[in-house]
């Protein structure tokens, strides 16, 4: 089960001040390019599972396939289901370029989505979309925090995630820094992770959207927090 913190800033000059304010904690920055796959006739995401392509880093890149089921999103804190495992970065790229090559990929993650999600045939994978991001990791108080600037086709997105076994007092010790630092936070409160990794190209695309741009409701809460202080 893995446990991470997610954790929005509202603003481009929040995600420009973090960084500073961190850097003595710097550990490594990530260019990571993330694309999501499931089955032609969406066997993947409609049993709320998410098949995604990794590649980050460079000469020769890394790539990670990754499976992630059943996953909630409470108060900021996602519980999920996930497993993965590196690949040959040429077997990523044969993908990237023709998603039916996956159903020949033969490793354990693969095995298991062709077997338990009865994913087969020539024409088996699709290919949903994605996006890149730029993540710096910080060592931070006993936390490992990533600070992500995401890109997508309509905008970016700036948050923190926070992988802990105690992710309520994570997400306090976060918080509370930000509030000194007076930084604009908004804790993703979706019950449920069923966005952008679940369902079309379209969904997947139309949930990133609503993620993003939905800054009344988001300005909002974080005007009625800020009220509360």
């Amino acid at each position: 089960m893995e446990i991470e913190l997610k954790i929005r800033l509202t603003s481009a000059a929040a995600h420009q001040t973090l960084p500073s304010l961190l850097s003595p904690y710097h550990l490594v920055t990530h260019c990571q390019h993330n694309t999501f796959f499931d089955g032609v006739a969406t066997e993947v995401s409609s049993r709320r599972a998410v098949l995604r392509l990794r590649f980050y880093g460079d000469d020769p890149p890394c790539v990670v396939v990754n499976l992630k089921t059943n996953a909630v999103l409470t108060n900021g804190v996602s519980r999920v289901e996930a497993e993965e495992e590196e690949l040959d970065p040429r077997v990523g790229r044969d993908c990237m370029a023709d998603p039916r090559r996956l159903n020949g990929v033969r490793s354990r993650v693969m095995d298991r989505v062709r077997d338990d999600f009865e994913v087969s045939g020539g024409n088996g994978f699709v290919c949903l979309g994605g996006f890149r991001n730029v993540r710096g990791v910080y060592d931070w108080n006993g936390l490992v925090l990533e600070v992500d600037e995401t890109f997508y086709e309509f905008g970016t997105c700036y948050e923190i995630e926070c992988e802990s076994l105690e992710p309520e007092e994570a997400k306090d010790s976060i918080e509370g820094f930000s509030r000194r630092m007076e930084l604009g936070i908004l804790t993703l409160r979706l019950r449920s992770l069923q966005f952008s990794e679940q369902g079309s190209c379209r969904l997947m695309a139309a949930s990133f959207r609503t993620r993003l741009l939905g800054e009344k409701e988001w300005e909002e809460e974080w005007v009625r927090e800020k009220k509360k202080e």
